[in-house]
């Protein structure tokens, strides 16, 4: 009985290893590169790392990164000066680009079709409004030498605060369990493919059932509008607030959003105010193919194609390059 246990040890552990190299050969785990706060508070990636993004339970997305030294994934690095024509990409994830190479990013497309001018991708994954605009605070001294910045926002989900505040939840993701937890390509990968999801539920439901049962209350139709309602004027007070904290440059900066899924009165207040923004939603309704990966909602090559279509286009309409 001794021998067959540790035989089973044993079988059990060689069998993991092998299931380890496979996972590092194939590349079917996410190398996710490391978090950090700089001196600034300004949440980013740790510079000068390489690695590859993947998505999915057979790489259905397998995309090259690379953190250039100001802790951003992009092709170049960020040395804007009086003599060069610089745009400055601000965003989430979906500037961000990990769900596409690095060398034909965003940023890159609008290179190719304007030569004349580079394109700096401040991209980072959960980036709010107030994130995007600490960011630039605190770097003002490289954003003054910017000549135009365009900043990505989602109505929903980026005007939830009215100020700037680290996030703890992002950067406890840098602990040292999961730093530890990471070096396992195999773990990566039967999380990223839900296999340690049913342990986790069983896991929360227990600790559910620990904890006191609270009263339901059903909603009306009524209530749900009058809450959503309140969000809207509450996000639009938020980027007010955002907005007189840290200053906004309507001249040189440019929102980009869609308008599909952005609240008529944030829209409105807009276009009252003169705030130039980027709508692309014209553009993702009448193209004859998908727009945004079918197993990841962030767009896909052809989406990314039309995003920088339109930023060209709209550099090339206001004049800011020649057409």
């Amino acid at each position: 009985m001794k021998k067959l246990i540790i035989k089973s040890i044993l079988y059990v552990f060689l069998i993991l290893i092998v299931l380890e190299g496979l996972v590092r050969v194939f590349h079917l785990g996410k190398d996710t590169p490391t978090r950090f706060l700089d001196e600034y508070k300004v949440e980013k990636w740790k510079p000068n790392q390489n690695g590859f993004s993947v998505t999915g339970n057979r790489r259905q997305n397998f995309s090259e990164y690379h953190i250039n030294t100001t802790g951003y994934n992009s092709y170049r690095e960020f040395t804007p000066t009086k003599d060069k024509i610089e745009v400055a990409l601000v965003g989430d994830s979906f500037i961000e680009g990990f769900h596409q190479n690095y060398y034909n990013s965003i940023g890159k497309k609008i290179e190719n079709a304007i030569p004349e001018i580079e394109v700096y991708e401040y991209g980072y994954a959960g980036y709010d409004f107030a994130d995007q605009l600490h960011l630039i605070h605190s770097y003002a001294s490289q954003f003054d030498l910017i000549d135009h910045v365009i900043l990505g926002i989602k109505f929903s989900n980026d005007l939830t605060r009215a100020e700037y505040r680290v996030v703890n939840s992002r950067l406890a993701l840098e602990s040292p369990i999961n730093k530890m937890l990471k070096k396992s390509k195999l773990i990566v990968y039967c999380k990223s493919i839900g296999v340690l999801d049913p342990p986790q539920e069983l896991m929360y439901r227990f600790l559910n059932m620990l904890k006191p049962k609270k009263k339901t209350v059903s909603i009306d139709d009524v209530e749900i509008l009058r809450i959503k309602k309140e969000n809207e004027e509450k996000y639009l007070a938020n980027f007010k607030s955002l907005i007189s904290k840290y200053g906004y440059d309507k001249k040189r900066f440019t929102l980009l959003l869609d308008s599909r899924i952005t609240s008529p009165l944030f829209l409105s207040y807009l276009e009252k105010n003169e705030f130039n923004y980027i709508d692309f939603s014209a553009s993702f309704e009448t193209s004859d193919r998908s727009t945004t990966l079918i197993y990841d909602r962030h767009w896909n090559n052809h989406g990314r194609d039309i995003i920088a279509k339109d930023i060209t286009q709209y550099l090339r309409d206001t004049n800011f390059v020649k057409n």
